[in-house]
C-alpha cells in the first residue's frame, strides 16, 4: 500500500511541477528541480552544438550539479576537447565521464562496427545501457531537448516522468532559436568548434552529417535513416513487456 501510495504522491509532484513551471523560464525550471530534489538531481549532456546554454545556466545555481556525459567512445575529437574546455570555464566541479562497459563492448561490437548493421543496437550499448546504470543514483535530471527541434519533440513537456520513475526536467522546452542565440551572444559562451562547419546537432562521427541551410536542425543525425533518436528519450519495452523511458541529452 505504501508503494502504490508512493507512486500517486511521484505522479501528483510531477503533475503539480509540470502546471506550476509550464511558462516559466529555463532558469525558474532548473531552479525548482535544484529545489526539489538536491543532490539527487543531475543534469545529462552531450557538450554538443547548444549544451553551454544549460550548462551555463546550471552553473549559476550550482557549479555541484552533477553532469552526465555520454562518452560512447565514437565523438569526434573536436567535442572531447570542447567538453574539457567548457567544464573548466564554467567551474564545473562534478563531470561524470560514461563510458560503454569492455564486456558488452566485447560481445557485441568487437570491431566498433555495429554501427553500420544496427544504429539502434549500438545506441543501446554506447549511451543507454551506460545512462540507465548512472542514473540509478538519482531521482531526477535535466535534458537539453527543445521543441524547436521538431519531431516527437514538439510536444515536449517541461516536466515528465518515465515508468522507470525518474523525473525529467526539459528546461528549454519553450525555448526559441532566437533566444538560444541570443543567450549565447549575451554571455559570450564559446561555441562547438563544429558549429562553423555546417553541425547544428552532434553525436558520434559515424551518425552525424553537417545539414544543408533550411534543413532541420536534426537533419543531419542518421541521415538517410528513420532515426531521428538515440534511444534515451525513445519508449521501450522491458522484458515483461511494460513499456520503459529511457534518459538522451
Amino acid at each position: 500500500m505504501m508503494a502504490y501510495e508512493g507512486a500517486v504522491a511521484e505522479r501528483d509532484i510531477v503533475a503539480e511541477l509540470n502546471e506550476r513551471l509550464r511558462d516559466a523560464s529555463p532558469a525558474e525550471v532548473l531552479r525548482a528541480a535544484y529545489e526539489t530534489y538536491g543532490d539527487k538531481l543531475s543534469l545529462v549532456s552531450s557538450f554538443g552544438a547548444e549544451s553551454a546554454v544549460l550548462l551555463h545556466m546550471a552553473s549559476e545555481i550550482s557549479k555541484d550539479i552533477p553532469v552526465l556525459f555520454l562518452d560512447t567512445g565514437m565523438l569526434f575529437g573536436q567535442t572531447l576537447d570542447y567538453r574539457k574546455q567548457l567544464a573548466a570555464q564554467l567551474g564545473l566541479t562534478d563531470v561524470r565521464d560514461l563510458r560503454p562497459a569492455y564486456a558488452d563492448l566485447a560481445v557485441n561490437d568487437p570491431k566498433a562496427n555495429l554501427w553500420k548493421t544496427d544504429t539502434d543496437a549500438c545506441c543501446n550499448i554506447r549511451k543507454v545501457i551506460p545512462l540507465d546504470k548512472a542514473l540509478g543514483d538519482f531521482d531526477a535530471w535535466i535534458t537539453g531537448r527543445k521543441r524547436f527541434h521538431g519531431g516527437d519533440r514538439l510536444r515536449l513537456p517541461v516536466v515528465e516522468r518515465g515508468s522507470d520513475g525518474k523525473v525529467k526536467f526539459n528546461p528549454l522546452a519553450n525555448i526559441s532559436k532566437a533566444e538560444l542565440d541570443a543567450y549565447i551572444v549575451d554571455h559570450d559562451l564559446p561555441a562547438h568548434p563544429l558549429v562553423a562547419q555546417g553541425y547544428p546537432s552532434i553525436g558520434c562521427w559515424p551518425c552525424t552529417k553537417p545539414v544543408e541551410e533550411g534543413q532541420d536542425v536534426r537533419a543531419g543525425r542518421w541521415a538517410g535513416s528513420d532515426k531521428s533518436e538515440c534511444g534515451i528519450h525513445v519508449e521501450r519495452a522491458t522484458p515483461s513487456g511494460e513499456l520503459e523511458f529511457g534518459g538522451d541529452i
